[in-house]
């Protein structure tokens, strides 16, 4: 949650008791002249009021300079209120020069008076480390004392610190506690994380019909993220009956925010008519808005737009620019494809060395194909010296995750004794295995290799099978048709 400095409405005007209230015009006098002529003569409610008026360009030509200057003289007075608003004048470099280290003396000396707009924003200063070193205790005393005084902004700030155990230990149900205070009082943020908490079942009985009570009412607000997750929820009828029309309505209403999740989903939906009349241009437009902001998987979606010609005119190459930038967040997909592309030199120089090392970035974080690939480089000595071993761990490694092709690869290392022992009960236990996941150069083989072994080493292959299988709590089942990655046969194609 972003949290933002609060700059409170003022209480009403004071005055010496020989004066007369003169938030009115009085005598065909604007109240510009009135608090103009008060200030002056050094009343710092004066000019307090006249700083607001420079300030918002009432009854005068907007002038932050002049707000500046009559807001210090009225902070140097003692007035709480207006020493919080020079503290956010620093703060925001408005009328003068940003000065954190200025926002936090004035935020100090307000909040020491008890003004609970400027205990808020000192703790925001101790939370983002503006003007003084990052303190998340700190940061938890202010909100709670601002929060104490019931601004709801600041309960919502003090539920996110026991949310997330910053400043005190991670405290569920004072987080809980805390987002209730606030959501009573219509704050939408704290509205939308009591919908969370419910949803998570964190702090409280997980419940979705309650999650959705609290994002109706911060989506009516305007909240992206309550939008969001309404848009979520009827799209995947949680707490409420499924309803793709109302999951796209509520999405839309939180991508037009800019809010990139919902932008991705839109995205999603269009490019498989879901809920909607299938529309490729416009799910690549969403995808775009969403990838330009940084989203990881609208990038590697957008790669994939580009790389098949969907919703936009095939261009490999922005394929790769996307790709790219979602590989460098870490996506594994998008590595693996990268990989692929530099691998068969698509639209690009073929770089055997860049492909290794894309599928390696892949492959470490668990990814089957790249795991496979990697040991089809090391085996055929593609972009790194041949090493037998390597691809043996590489090919296992997909294999145990039940890659096909991985499966066939690593049974022609136990037949042929690459990198490992020749073994032949192993080689077909790997080719059946195989077989079983829709390779049918597996099934050729599979056939053609039993007839090499005895009936006891048939037998020794089918308990190996089952116990493979029952390892993992599965029966055999054939499995979507594999790629076509083969030692000597390329690298792949891009998913």
């Amino acid at each position: 949650m972003t949290a933002h400095l609060r700059a409170p409405v003022p209480p009403p005007l004071r005055w010496s008791l020989n004066m007369k209230n003169l938030d009115t015009a009085q005598d065909g006098h604007s109240s510009y002249v009135w608090y103009r002529d008060a200030a002056e003569q050094g009343n710092p409610y004066a000019q307090f009021n006249l700083a607001l008026m420079y300030k918002r360009g009432q009854e005068v030509a907007r002038d932050d300079g002049a707000a500046f200057g009559w807001m210090r003289l009225a902070a140097l007075q003692g007035i709480a209120f207006a020493q919080n608003h020079l503290g956010a004048m620093y703060y925001n470099g408005r009328g003068t020069a940003r000065c954190d280290g200025e926002a936090l003396v004035w935020f100090q000396r307000a909040a020491v008076q008890g003004d609970a707009s400027a205990q808020q924003n000192l703790g925001i200063l101790y939370k983002k480390g503006r003007g003084v070193a990052r303190c998340d205790e700190q940061a938890l005393l202010w909100f709670q004392r601002a929060a104490e005084q019931g601004v709801a902004s600041a309960q919502t700030l003090l539920g996110e610190c026991y949310a997330r155990g910053r400043g005190a230990a991670r405290d569920d149900a004072l987080a809980l506690a805390w987002f209730r205070k606030a959501a009573l009082q219509g704050e939408a943020l704290a509205q939308r994380q009591l919908g969370l908490m419910y949803r998570r079942g964190q702090g409280v009985l997980q419940s979705d019909q309650q999650a959705l009570a609290w994002f109706r009412q911060a989506a009516a607000q305007g909240d992206a993220v309550a939008q969001r997750q309404l848009g979520a929820a009827y799209a995947e009828g949680r707490g409420v009956a499924a309803d793709a029309l109302r999951a796209y309505a509520w999405l839309a209403r939180a991508a037009e925010q800019d809010d990139a999740d919902a932008q991705f989903n839109l995205g999603i939906m269009l490019a498989n008519g879901q809920g909607v009349d299938k529309d490729e241009a416009a799910a690549f437009r969403w995808y775009r808005r969403a990838a330009e902001s940084g989203h990881m998987l609208a990038q590697y979606n957008l790669g994939g737009m580009y790389a098949h010609g969907r919703g936009v005119e095939r261009d490999p190459l922005r394929a790769l620019d996307w790709y790219s930038l979602a590989a460098q967040q870490g996506a594994p997909n998008a590595q693996f494809n990268v990989g692929v592309i530099y691998a068969n030199g698509q639209g690009v120089a073929r770089d055997e060395e860049r492909a290794v090392a894309w599928y390696r970035a892949a492959a470490a974080q668990g990814d089957a194909s790249a795991q496979n690939n990697l040991g089809v480089m090391y085996a055929n000595g593609q972009g790194v010296p041949a090493d037998d071993a390597q691809a043996v761990i590489w090919y296992r490694l997909a294999a145990e995750q039940g890659h096909a092709l991985a499966q066939y690869n690593l049974g022609g290392m136990y037949r042929a004794g690459r990198g490992v022992a020749r073994d032949r009960v192993q080689a077909q236990m790997w080719m059946a295995l195989a077989a079983e996941g829709g390779d049918t150069t597996a099934v050729l083989n599979c056939k053609r290799c039993a007839l090499l072994l005895s009936t006891a080493d048939l037998g020794r292959v089918r308990r190996l099978v089952r116990q493979w299988h029952a390892a993992r709590g599965a029966s055999p089942i054939a499995a979507a048709p594999p790629q076509p990655k083969r030692p000597g046969h390329g690298a792949g194609d891009m998913r």
